[in-house]
């Protein structure tokens, strides 16, 4: 529809934005000034517990400082009743009592719309009829049925509950002495048959759910079968109404629920939904027989920030929601993301609630995982991971898992948790004293420090060697603070290597927590105050603030450079460091020339490392350090160690 010149404007003159969003939002008395136009109240598209959501009468504009959700009054009414732009501005038209323009109305839009009100009012009486039927002599079955389920009579009301009778002609009947049997095919009420003939009803024999859009137009229906039909649940086929990929059962009445609740349920089916409803759990919705799709994500996501799903605890629910872990990693956004509440075994809400009341669901929805905790789960226990090739392929399912989420931040914390749990999963228990090593071909890694873990400090049994003394001052958290601090003072510029920042070791677990925030600074607008507070946080290491590598590089090509150099000299160092403390504990314990040879390696390494190295004094550097360990292996002090302590075999 093409709209004349003014029309919004005029529009707009008759209503205010803050009559139109306090229908769905309560203002906030304290923060709220209406008479200079300015209104607060709790975001009607997040779920909040302060006001964040901001209308500005003078202006005509909305703004949620939690969300980000913004626009004006047609926005406002188009995103939370989830209506297209012309739809929208109907709405507003009536409540303001603007006609709509029908000289400037599109002859094949006109139309549509009058083709939908048409099939609109056949739905309505196939709601009335079937809720006739239900209450006659003919719906014995079907009320028997209700009362078996433990249906009130308010619930059946509230619903709509009806009974479709087991006859071809109960609605075919009535549609064609009113000439509407086009519309009621079209709306999916009968069935034409394909060869020609008589249309007939599509639902027999069942009980009947009206399926409601946001709007509280019925646009479908759902049957249970109470005669043994193959099809346990049939739903309205797809028509210019229903589009179930689209549409959520209980959509409407849930919305307002979830605001008062801070959440939604999704279940699976409509009788989990009534029961859930009956039992006070209002905020419960379904999709309708088909697995939980992309756009009903986004209806779920307007109506609450971190929904739950309730599955059925069996292999079957499990499946259900690994799909919906991987259709929703890609979708999400800060503070936006999936819990999942897992029913035990063999129950479903419904069976639930009957065995153990309201209270059993309220301490299964209490104790729902998050998203993270189901990605965690499905991966690390999809197979054993008693080996490396299996701990790698581990790895390999982990960083896919992360490249599907689209959003850096949210990319970023999951990284930061995954790697902690990774390393809480692999690490492994000291080995008690005295302990047999493990012999040729037998395991390492799980049992023995330095292996198959992220690199330790040094052991007792190195204290005193000139690798542990060269630590003395905690050389590592030196270095750790100063490369970021040189990325902090320095976000453009350190930006591109985002990824070498995330991956690199650290030994200082008070940095783990900054290199995740730093990291989610680096590739976010406006993070100016996070990035201060880093390097107000990481200035307080005085050797850190001196050190060269902390000190900004007006050449960013140079400062990159600089940047990814310092990275892998520090990691290289500390996984010399590992190596060398390894080797140390294996010439304690006699492990011969293969000890001695891995020494050498190492204190060769360090040195070249050394020598590259960006350190504070470079007059200082650490020569003396590796040239002690390397006097220490050609002078063959472990060997008289041994012939101090007893005899040997040479």
């Amino acid at each position: 529809m093409a709209l004349p010149p003014g029309f919004l404007d005029d529009l707009r003159s008759r209503l205010t934005l803050s009559e139109v969003a306090g229908r769905k939002v309560i203002w906030d008395q304290r923060k709220s000034q209406p008479g200079k136009g300015d209104f607060w109240a709790p975001c009607p598209f997040h779920q909040e517990k302060t006001p964040s959501f901001h209308v500005d009468d003078r202006k005509g504009f909305y703004y949620c400082f939690g969300c980000h959700a913004k626009g004006d009054m047609i926005t406002f009414v188009k995103d939370i009743e989830n209506v297209s732009f012309i739809e929208a501005v109907e709405i507003l038209a009536r409540e303001a009592g603007v006609e709509m323009p029908a000289q400037t109305r599109d002859p094949k839009a006109a139309e549509k719309r009058d083709r939908q009100t048409r099939l609109l009012e056949v739905m309505e009486q196939a709601v009335q009829a079937y809720g006739l039927a239900f209450r006659a002599a003919q719906g014995q079955t079907a009320r028997d049925y209700a009362a078996k389920r433990g249906l009130s009579a308010e619930t059946l009301k509230r619903f709509e509950i009806g009974y479709a009778p087991d006859s071809r002609n109960f609605l075919a009947q009535g549609f064609r002495e009113k000439g509407q049997v086009e519309e009621a095919v079209a709306a999916g009420l009968l069935i034409q048959p394909e060869g020609g003939g008589t249309p007939y009803d599509r639902f027999r024999g069942r009980l009947m759910f009206p399926i409601r859009d946001a709007r509280g137009r019925c646009i479908a229906f759902g049957g249970r079968t109470l005669v043994g039909h193959d099809a346990k649940y049939l739903n309205s086929p797809e028509t210019d109404l229903f589009h179930k990929s689209r549409v959520l059962y209980h959509h409407g009445p849930a919305s307002d629920a979830a605001r008062n609740a801070g959440t939604v349920i999704v279940a699976e089916g409509y009788m989990d939904v009534v029961a859930l409803a009956q039992a006070g759990f209002a905020h419960a919705v379904a999709p309708l027989g088909t697995a939980v799709t992309e756009e009903q994500l986004a209806l779920l996501w307007r109506m609450a920030a971190e929904p739950v799903l309730a599955l059925d605890g069996d292999k079957a629910g499990l499946r259900a929601a690994d799909r919906v872990v991987d259709l929703a990693l890609p979708l999400l956004q800060p503070g936006r993301s999936l819990r999942f509440c897992l029913m035990p075994e063999g129950q479903d809400p419904d069976d639930l609630i009957k065995a153990g009341g309201p209270e059993a669901m309220v301490e299964r929805l209490s104790a729902a995982l998050p998203l993270i905790d189901m990605l965690w789960r499905r991966e690390a226990e999809a197979e054993p991971l008693d080996t490396p090739e299996r701990r790698a392929a581990l790895d390999q399912r982990l960083k896919a898992a992360l490249g599907k989420i689209a959003d850096p931040g949210v990319r970023n914390h999951y990284a930061a948790e995954l790697r902690q749990r990774r390393a809480a999963l692999f690490r492994a228990p000291e080995a008690p004293r005295g302990a047999p090593r493990p012999g040729p071909g037998q395991a390492v890694g799980r049992g023995w420090p330095g292996r198959g873990r992220a690199p330790m400090g040094p052991v007792a049994t190195t204290k005193s060697s000139p690798l542990a003394k060269s630590g003395q001052g905690d050389p590592a958290r030196i270095r750790e603070a100063a490369i970021l601090l040189l990325a902090a003072a320095n976000p453009d510029h350190a930006a591109p290597l985002e990824t070498r920042l995330e991956e690199m070791p650290l030994l200082t677990p008070d940095y783990l927590p900054l290199r995740d925030r730093l990291l989610t600074a680096l590739i976010e607008p406006g993070q100016e105050e996070a990035l201060r507070e880093i390097t107000a946080t990481l200035a307080r290491v005085p050797q850190a603030r001196a050190h060269p590598m902390a000190r900004p590089v007006a050449d960013g090509a140079k400062l990159r450079d600089v940047l990814a150099d310092a990275i892998d000299r520090h990691t290289a160092r500390i996984g010399f460091e590992t190596e060398f403390a390894e080797a140390g504990r294996d010439l304690s314990e006699d492990a011969g020339e293969d000890a001695t040879w891995r020494m050498r390696q190492a204190g060769q390494q360090m040195q070249m490392v050394d020598q590259r190295a960006l350190e504070a004094d470079p007059a200082v550097s650490a020569k003396t350090e590796t040239s002690g360990i390397q006097d220490m292996l050609d002078k063959e002090v472990y060997r008289k160690k041994k012939t101090r302590t007893g005899p040997t075999n040479q």
